[in-house]
């Protein structure tokens, strides 16, 4: 492991491809994997991009890879997409357009979510560790769709891009999941489709009318809402200005260090969460787990006592 972890830093993209791999399927070689990464680590800028499916906002990453790898960024995209019930394969999707603009200084990986935020939750900061080890910066991490998996990986980020369409009420959508309020951005993307100017007027009306909340550190950062077309590559170049004046902000407060904290503080307690369940589902096979779910089941005793038994017996082992 040590041979590989050495052979990313120095750059093999193959090491660094073997690594990633072994994060994914989770387990005690990726917790060493991801030990190893985190002591290198800290040193990136992580940029979340979500929103709805077909938003565009795979080719809207495309234009962000090629303005960074064209200033001499070494940049990693992280394509976090849903997997498949029977296979749990990742779909790659725009992943296959995105692969051509990929250069010497650039890598790109999806990964499965598995149908699950679970393992996600352990998978992706220590993807994002490898690749801010092995020296990428920035990180792109690009969710499809708008729920929970993309709350929580916009959580993983340093900068949240937010993108919505005309039309689709994809500004609602968000709100309702929670997205709006990790959104440090907004990019209107298909800004010359009938609607767009009201997707921007819903997005101001949000705002003013205090529906993003945001962290406690983001007071005094209202984020900007940017009217795009990443087909033909407009708006591009105010995004990425969008994101540097925010990295700037970040810095200048020192937010920066408060989102790695808490990011950290996040990773602890789904491990905690993860270890705790895995260890109570053994509990529940086990004759004690048993009996207390007859007992429940019997109406002897009710699920709440029998759970607490459980999680007594997880706290005294």
């Amino acid at each position: 492991m040590p041979q590989l972890f050495n052979g990313a830093l120095s750059g093999e993209r193959r090491c660094l491809g073997k690594l990633l791999s072994i994060v994914e399927k989770g387990g005690e070689r990726a917790d060493m994997v991801a030990g190893l990464a985190h002591q290198k680590s800290g040193n990136t800028h992580v940029i979340g991009i979500t929103g709805a499916p077909g938003s565009g906002k795979s080719t809207l990453t495309g234009r962000l890879l090629e303005l960074f790898s064209s200033a001499g960024k070494n940049i990693a995209v992280l394509a976090v997409d849903p997997s498949s019930p029977l296979t749990g394969g990742a779909i790659l999707g725009d992943r296959i357009r995105m692969d051509d603009l990929a250069g010497e200084n650039s890598f790109i990986r999806s990964m499965a979510t598995r149908g699950h935020s679970g393992g996600l939750a352990l998978a992706v900061p220590a993807a994002i560790q490898l690749f801010d080890a092995a020296g990428y910066k920035p990180v792109i991490i690009e969710t499809v769709g708008v729920g929970q998996v993309e709350v929580d990986v916009a959580g993983a980020a340093d900068t949240t891009v937010v993108v919505v369409t005309p039309g689709m009420g994809d500004a609602v959508q968000a709100n309702k999941a929670g997205l709006l309020e990790v959104a440090d951005i907004f990019v209107v993307n298909k800004a010359d489709r009938p609607g767009a100017n009201d997707a921007r007027r819903d997005l101001e009306l949000m705002l003013d009318l205090g529906h993003v909340s945001g962290l406690e550190e983001r007071k005094g950062h209202r984020p900007p809402i940017i009217m795009a077309n990443s087909l033909e590559g407009s708006g591009a170049e105010e995004i990425l200005e969008a994101i540097r004046a925010h990295t700037e902000y970040l810095e200048t407060t020192g937010s920066i260090k408060i989102r790695q904290e808490q990011r950290t503080m996040m990773e602890v307690q789904n491990r905690i969460e993860l270890l705790i369940g895995h260890k109570a589902s053994e509990v529940l096979k086990s004759d004690f787990g048993k009996e207390n779910i007859e007992a429940a089941q019997q109406r002897k005793t009710s699920p709440a006592e029998a759970a607490k038994a459980i999680v007594n017996s997880l706290l005294t082992d």
